[in-house]
């Protein structure tokens, strides 16, 4: 990730809430889409690792406050274009703390993701 980038993330990290990250998820899983859900499920618990650096954990806490936050470069609820920046702002983190989304992790979003999607890949 640039410098720019990894600023941009992380100053939105003041608006990242747990209850704010399951709230979100909640209200908007199905228009946010999988993909953008299992993105943020997966940094979700790569942040909770005790393996997890701050630095990774202040990239993430970053990209989910960006997700989570009542303001957005495009609105969400704009249709099928709204969670395109959110999912941006995931994979440029996800990328940036790859090292860090183990089995362990994996297995984790992937059981979350089917108690709202089903087992469809």
């Amino acid at each position: 990730m640039s410098y720019r980038g990894e600023l941009e993330t992380t100053r939105h990290a003041g608006h990242y809430s747990e209850a704010g990250f399951w709230r979100k998820l909640g209200q908007y899983a199905g228009a946010a889409g999988r993909e953008l859900v299992e993105k943020a499920l997966l940094m979700y618990y790569a942040a909770r690792r005790d393996e997890t650096p701050a630095w990774a954990r202040a990239t993430i806490y970053g990209a989910l406050g960006y997700f989570i936050a009542p303001f957005d470069a495009v609105v969400d609820i704009t249709p099928v274009v709204g969670y395109s920046d959110d999912l941006g702002v995931l994979a440029l983190a996800f990328v940036t703390v790859a090292r860090y989304i183990d089995d362990g992790v994996r297995a984790q979003a992937a059981e979350r993701a089917r108690r709202w999607f089903g087992d469809d890949a």
